[in-house]
């Protein structure tokens, strides 16, 4: 069954759907499990157990168990995931997650490059914006195209320290990626001996971000507004997003 990208919505809008499919056979991060969806109880077997076949009612309700890591498909990271005995999903303030959003492409640099704070500030010049408190910055490497691939896993460039903190610098707080990490990819943290810079950022700031993000080539630079709300789990590192975009046509 085809997946639609995009919705109509009343008012003249378009939603736009960034997030990633989650299914057994779906690509995850190195050593991360993909999910397992289990069937806990057919139509037939309820209605057998909760005693409705009895009275001509044979089919009743299915039942599904969803076991999966916090960090399986789209999702929000958590300080906890970085930060110990920091707060998680459930301590992600809800306003950082509606907000206006922006695209910045970097879809031309190599894989495995870290993007700096000077390539930020070229590319908003670029597009002629100017970024803002709680805006929500997306960084589209092009990866999410083939995240059904291997080359998911190592053909991306990320996000450096200094670039994130340049963003904070100036209000952001809330960030993403169409990458299976917001850093750079594992091989080249090695090949600099550079270890998730941009995650560790978290330390000694409050910010959070989106991986595993979709579909960002369906979106213009800025005018839309994003809405990235995390499940409400407690105490994990992470949690999965139904991440949208709301565009006025």
């Amino acid at each position: 069954m085809s997946v639609p990208l995009e919705f109509t919505g009343t008012g003249g809008q378009r939603i736009v759907d960034l997030s990633m499919p989650v299914h057994a056979d779906m690509m995850t991060f190195p050593r991360v499990p993909p999910p397992m969806l289990l069937v806990n109880e057919t139509h037939e077997e309820f209605a057998e157990r909760i005693g409705t076949k009895a009275y001509g009612l044979d089919m009743g309700t299915a039942h599904y168990v969803v076991i999966q890591d916090d960090h399986v498909g789209t999702h929000c990271d958590a300080r906890k995931h970085i930060v110990p005995d920091a707060g998680g999903p459930e301590t992600i303030p809800l306003d950082y997650c509606f907000a206006d959003g922006v695209l910045l492409d970097f879809t031309a640099l190599e894989p495995g490059h870290g993007i700096t704070a000077a390539e930020i500030q070229a590319e908003l010049d670029r597009i002629g914006y100017e970024v803002k408190p709680r805006d929500i910055v997306l960084i589209h490497t092009g990866a999410g195209a083939y995240n059904g691939e291997e080359r998911y896993k190592t053909d991306h460039p990320g996000m450096t320290a200094e670039a994130v903190r340049w963003l904070i610098a100036r209000g952001v707080r809330m960030m993403g990626i169409d990458a299976i990490t917001f850093d750079p990819p594992v091989w080249a943290m090695f090949e600099r001996k550079q270890f998730w810079e941009a995650h560790r950022v978290m330390w000694d700031e409050e910010y959070w971000h989106l991986e595993n993000l979709q579909n960002l080539d369906q979106l213009p630079p800025h005018g839309f507004k994003l809405s990235v709300f995390p499940v409400k789990w407690m105490g994990t590192t992470a949690a999965p997003v139904r991440a949208v975009a709301i565009l006025d046509d």
